[in-house]
């Protein structure tokens, strides 16, 4: 029994790193950053992955992102696949966390994205490059409050998102906080890199 269980809780991980990875994969076609309006999707490229151990425990749905260091204090709204299987973009001023992965405060790498500019000019995540390690980001649920510290802030290529670092294998609540990084193009308006900042949770 305790061996069907396991087995179980394995293919339960798996798919839920693989469906994410994916969808990570598709972060590099966050162009919807710019003041030009969103981009066609890219198709995500399929990363595989063998995961080990329990399944993400559940908690509530994330209700609220706040990070004090950068003034962000913001509703928190899911987002999944588009038809076309790149990953969705929350609407300009708002934020989304990927409701196909652990939601933050559960086992494993949980992500929220957010724009960096946007047709009124700054937005959500516009200074996501400054937070340092130690900065503290909340996220509220319906059934408690997580804490996590940041650990690390890295700008990286689109075309070369570490999504295997972002979407390490990890018993520990983690966090990821993505947007578009780079100076934008002056003609296109789009970023060429992302934001990553890497957080754990504390308490």
């Amino acid at each position: 029994m305790r061996t069907r269980e396991h087995a179980t809780r394995t293919a339960t991980v798996s798919k839920t790193l693989g469906i994410a990875l994916s969808a990570l994969s598709a972060l590099s076609a966050l162009t919807a950053c710019s003041g030009a309006g969103p981009a066609p999707a890219v198709p995500p490229q399929p990363v595989t992955v063998v995961a080990t151990g329990p399944a993400p425990r559940h908690v509530g749905r994330p209700t609220r992102v706040q990070i004090p260091a950068i003034g962000v204090d913001e509703a928190l709204h899911g987002v999944g696949l588009t038809s076309a299987g790149a990953m969705q973009t929350p609407d300009f001023g708002d934020a989304g966390w990927y409701d196909l992965g652990p939601r933050p405060g559960a086992r494993g790498p949980a992500v929220i994205v957010a724009h960096v500019h946007g047709p009124a000019g700054d937005d959500v995540f516009a200074e996501l490059d400054e937070l340092e390690p130690g900065d503290r980001v909340t996220v509220r649920r319906t059934d408690g409050t997580t804490v996590f510290i940041v650990d690390a802030v890295e700008q990286t290529r689109k075309e070369t998102l570490p999504t295997r670092r972002i979407w390490n294998e990890t018993d520990q609540a983690v966090l990821r906080l993505i947007t578009c990084g780079g100076e934008p193009d002056p003609v296109t308006r789009m970023y060429p890199d992302n934001t990553v900042v890497y957080a754990h949770a504390v308490g």
